[in-house]
């Protein structure tokens, strides 16, 4: 049996990276392949797997500035062509479940989200400061052409995986199809407390994209005047920096053990964005600090708040825990995420270290590997 995988592209350890480096575990033996590769940019396990890619990878700056090339990737990924092959795991965020298999061959996708630069998240791209850009004149001509394709490229998958409910909707809702849930993997044997005491900093570790919203932790922080530190880049890294005061610090991408020193010694991770999941919440609560989220998205699978002040919109998967593991605040404003701060205030020594490690347990990365095992030996087996 002949097996491929397919991820967007690798350009640097984020999330869909980390499940990513799982599947290739799984499946030492299968074929990788992926629309741009930036040698470096990952993991040993996956650039052990020698990724092909896609004429994209020779275009000019495509490994610094792919996400121009966005209304070429849907061709980039035909021209892919993986229809020898028996099985297919698209790895997707994007375009990669849009490749082209054969009639016989199971394609399964474990998706991220449906594509959210032409969907619910269109404006936060190519609106509000984004509209002057040469981007956000041309997409409008682009989206609808995008959007059929995205749709047409649904119906080439056997079955889906959502990485959560608030993902499964969005499936349900743009593609008219079924997923189910498998939640990402959190490496809590790597994130386990490690003795250091907490200070007086918050902390963010995020890509500096627009649906993030670092700029509204920025703006609240400065009108806090608390420290806060922020690790990650992006492509609104400039912005960020002029926006923000002395009090707000920012740290470049680190490696793990220092990222992992940072969660151990936050007073609380800030977590502002509407995420589709969000691994780094999970993390910090690994490390058994507790998270000020924004009330919507991924946040409400992974974070117990307060019944008292909140009440949760989902069935978490969790055991018996001690306590809540952070705050939400509905309105994802400067005023709203300053409330919530000063509400974490009032009730901090509410937050238990073991609470929060409690609930990251829950989405361990030996679950996720057992789920995803489970699902490709059954597909396997039908194939046969």
């Amino acid at each position: 049996m002949k097996i491929a995988i397919i991820h967007d592209w690798l350009t640097g350890m984020r999330g869909g990276e980390k499940c990513l480096e799982v599947f290739c575990r799984l499946l030492p033996e299968a074929d990788l392949f992926t629309l741009i590769h930036v040698p470096g940019s990952v993991s040993p396990v996956i650039e052990k797997m020698r990724p092909n890619t896609s004429f994209l990878q020779y275009l000019p700056f495509a490994k610094q500035k792919y996400r121009y090339y966005l209304p070429i990737m849907p061709l980039a990924v035909e021209f892919l062509d993986l229809r020898e092959y028996d099985l297919i795991l698209s790895s997707s965020h994007c375009v990669a479940k849009g490749v082209l298999k054969k009639s016989t061959a199971a394609h399964l996708c474990y998706c991220y989200t449906p594509m959210r630069y032409i969907w619910d998240q269109y404006d936060q791209y190519f609106g509000g400061d984004n509209s002057n850009s040469l981007a956000s004149k041309v997409m409008p001509h682009l989206v609808p052409i995008l959007r059929r394709w995205d749709v047409r490229a649904s119906r080439r998958v056997d079955r889906f995986y959502a990485i959560s409910e608030h993902v499964k909707k969005r499936i349900n809702k743009y593609y008219n199809r079924e997923a189910k849930v498998i939640y990402p993997p959190v490496d809590t044997n790597f994130y386990s407390p490690t003795g250091e005491k907490p200070k007086d900093y918050f902390l963010m570790v995020s890509a500096f994209a627009p649906y993030k919203r670092l700029d509204l932790a920025v703006e609240a922080f400065n009108k806090l005047g608390y420290p806060l530190k922020i690790i990650g880049e992006g492509q609104d890294s400039l912005k960020l920096k002029r926006l923000a005061g002395p009090n707000i610090e920012f740290l470049g991408w680190l490696p793990d053990r220092s990222i992992r020193s940072h969660y151990a010694r936050c007073r609380a991770f800030i977590f502002p964005g509407e995420e589709d999941f969000g691994i780094t919440p999970l993390e910090a609560q690994a490390m058994g600090r507790p998270v000020i989220a924004y009330g919507k998205g991924g946040a409400l699978e992974t974070v117990i708040p307060d019944s008292s002040t909140w009440k949760p919109e989902y069935n978490i998967p969790k055991e018996a825990t001690e306590g809540p593991t952070g705050i939400f605040f509905a309105e994802q404003t400067v005023t709203g995420l300053i409330s919530a701060v000063k509400h974490f205030e009032s009730v901090e020594d509410c937050f238990r270290p073991k609470a929060a490690r409690q609930n990251a347990l829950n989405f361990d990365t030996d679950i996720f590997t057992q789920q995803i095992q489970a699902e490709i030996t059954l597909h396997k087996f039908l194939q046969c």
